[in-house]
């Protein structure tokens, strides 16, 4: 399997028609950008008795998974989006094509003029967003004194300053708490939120997309002889990097 990036790496720096599609091309295989689950080319994958080429079951992997790249987009956290709950719930029932009649009957609120007055306040968000995406690429050609941040996790649960984490910062707390490296065993949890966020980073990287774990398999990827690793197993979840069954018989990373 070829996993080069870190899956949230590719997802933010894939260009809007990339996002909108959903996956990318990388050489001997497509990698979807909301999961990053690969598929190699040149294989036909049987799927309920119809035959794919891979980029098509790419899409079909997209649909079963995602529902849709709008759907996943619009399910991550406000201050990715940029949107209040209201925006995002519009966009949603305009993407279901619905017509402002038939929205402002849905949401139950003002008439159906109130609904292109949200229109229009839509348009003029997206103006200011292509603004602001051309002025941060021409700041990149002359800001030299720019600090690199570590990425914000897509699949975070809520964005707050614990994810504001420069890749100085990140090299100097895993320094201090990983003294043999990362595939060491980690020093201490006894850490600030900031801290914890760099360090349930560095152990999330142990695991692998699209497998499932036992509970037992988590906690030696995490290291029985920590004391904490119950503690760091619930912090992995809580911060969105694993997901697991209501029953804790499965587990699986989430990026």
């Amino acid at each position: 399997m070829v996993f080069a990036l870190d899956p949230n790496e590719r997802f933010w720096n894939a260009s809007i028609d990339e996002l909108k599609q959903g996956y990318i091309d990388e050489g001997p295989v497509w990698v979807c950008l909301l999961c990053g689950k690969t598929i190699e080319k040149g294989i036909i994958y049987p799927d309920q008795d119809v035959l794919y080429e891979s980029e098509r079951y790419m899409i079909v992997h997209i649909r079963r998974e995602h529902g849709s790249v709008f759907q996943y987009l619009s399910g991550l956290d406000k201050k990715l989006t940029g949107l209040t709950e209201h925006q995002n719930r519009l966009l949603q029932l305009f993407y279901q094509g619905m017509n402002d009649k038939e929205v402002q009957q849905e949401l139950g609120i003002g008439s159906a003029s109130t609904i292109r007055n949200h229109r229009f306040a839509l348009k003029e968000k997206e103006r200011q967003s292509k603004v602001l995406l051309t002025l941060m690429e021409l700041l990149k050609e002359k800001d030299d004194h720019a600090p690199a941040f570590v990425e914000i996790p897509k699949q975070a649960k809520m964005v707050d300053e614990r994810y504001n984490v420069t890749e100085e910062e990140r090299r100097a707390i895993l320094a201090k708490v990983f003294p043999e490296g990362t595939d060491g065993p980690l020093k201490t949890f006894k850490l600030k939120e900031k801290q914890k966020y760099v360090v349930l980073r560095e152990i999330a990287a142990r695991f692998r997309p699209g497998v499932k774990y036992t509970e037992q398999e988590i906690n030696d990827t995490i290291g029985r002889d920590h004391p904490d690793y119950v503690t760091i197993r619930r912090y992995l979840i809580e911060y969105g990097f694993l997901d697991r069954k209501d029953d804790g018989s499965q587990y699986w990373l989430t990026t």
